[in-house]
């Protein structure tokens, strides 16, 4: 008997379909870890939006509300990434606030390195069911920090816990918050290649 040809199975558009699904969703997800290590602004904008990771909100004014009698403890945390020669720290590490006053802070920033550095920092608050009643109006953390070699800042925040926070039963037995700030190294953007006929004013040593 003559043997019968073997067939190939293709796969079917479903099995395809399925692998281009997972490929997108994978390269999401590398994505935005990589933005959230790569890319602060980045970083920063999306958990604004989001509000993920207990991440403050930002307020243009003041409450209309007046403050009321409840109080919060507010505790003030400072880090510096690797690569980043600063000194970093709140002049006060807790204050007691009534919830919807307007509050300034500062805190102190040093570089302690021999050259101009710039760093940004990232920012939330915990409980992080706070994040969204934590209301900053100005803050040092908006724009990127450039110093210079010994340059030594104060830099202000200003903020206050919305009053709508005492209408949220989950945050009843809330009596403290943490804002922590970590500021990251900032990389100075690369020399732009001189376009061809145009004078290099960049300086030479003498040859």
């Amino acid at each position: 008997m003559e043997s019968q040809p073997t067939k190939q199975i293709k796969p079917g558009p479903g099995l395809s379909r399925d692998a281009l699904v997972a490929s997108i969703a994978g390269f999401v997800v590398v994505l935005m870890v990589g933005a959230s290590y790569a890319a602060v602004p980045f970083y920063n904008w999306f958990c604004r939006t989001t509000g993920f990771n207990g991440t403050t909100q930002v307020a243009k004014s003041a409450p209309l509300s007046k403050p009321l009698a409840r109080t919060v403890a507010v505790r003030f945390d400072s880090n510096v990434a690797g690569g980043l020669p600063w000194k970093f720290e709140p002049e006060k590490t807790e204050i007691d606030v009534h919830i919807g006053e307007v509050v300034t802070v500062y805190y102190t920033v040093t570089n302690q390195s021999a050259r101009t550095t710039t760093g940004q920092a990232a920012y939330n608050v915990t409980p992080l069911t706070v994040g969204a009643y934590f209301q900053k109006i100005n803050c040092f953390c908006f724009t990127e920090q450039t110093f210079a070699p010994g340059e030594k800042r104060e830099m202000p925040v200003v903020f206050y816990v919305d009053p709508s926070i005492a209408e949220d039963h989950e945050n009843d037995g809330l009596n403290t918050i943490t804002l922590s700030y970590t500021f990251y190294p900032v990389r100075e953007p690369a020399d732009q290649p001189i376009a061809a006929g145009e004078p290099d004013k960049r300086t030479r040593p003498p040859g």
